[in-house]
């Protein structure tokens, strides 16, 4: 199992708008670490750390060991808030995880064997309806992403979430039933000419 990136933070005793305020003219990102039936923990993160990890991608589907001032906080980001104009973090939420407890997280989609698709090589399109799937995971045992075969597809195919294997101990967590994944669609001049039959036929009748 990979090891949990370690981001560091120090212990922030002030609360409300005036401390967050002040943390900020510091350079440093107001967070608060809650959940596992403990009191929350009002923290700051280094204002370049917290870019770093947010924009490197998966911030909010990855453990994180959060090291406050020496003491380990296993978290995973629940949120955080953007300036809307600098687009910049000033306000980071961390939930506190209990070994193999059961999380909700995203976990990115992957599409492989695209050219084994016999809808794809005759110029259709992969239309995806989700790039992201709301799952139900141990703690313990997150995965990178969750793999579609596309091998077979034709043009008109759908990919629900019941076509695909979860990993083991993964469970859907969408309030949607059997989640659209992806379509394969024909290509726009497939479709022109499908449309000039229909009218034919119709004429014809």
């Amino acid at each position: 199992m990979a090891q949990n990136k370690v981001l560091k933070a120090q212990a922030r005793n002030g609360v409300g708008k005036g401390a967050a305020r002040e943390a900020r003219r510091q350079g440093l990102v107001p967070a608060v670490i809650y959940g596992d039936k403990k009191p929350p923990v009002t923290v700051s993160v280094a204002y370049k750390d917290a870019l770093k990890f947010i924009y490197a991608g998966g911030f909010k589907s990855h453990i994180l060991d959060l090291d406050v001032d020496g003491t380990i906080h296993k978290v995973i980001p629940r949120d955080y808030q953007l300036d809307v104009v600098m687009d910049q973090p000033i306000h980071i939420d961390f939930l506190r995880v209990a070994k193999g407890a059961k999380i909700n997280v995203q976990v990115p989609v992957h599409f492989e064997n695209e050219e084994a698709s016999p809808g794809l090589k005759r110029g259709g399109t992969l239309n995806v309806v989700h790039h992201t799937l709301d799952l139900t995971v141990s703690a313990d045992n997150i995965p990178e992403f969750v793999t579609v075969d596309l091998t077979g597809l034709e043009i008109g195919d759908t990919v629900h979430i019941s076509n695909i294997k979860l990993p083991k101990g993964t469970a859907d967590h969408s309030h949607e039933e059997d989640v659209t994944i992806a379509t394969i669609v024909a290509p726009s001049g497939l479709k022109a000419e499908e449309a000039a039959a229909a009218e034919g036929e119709a004429s014809a009748e």
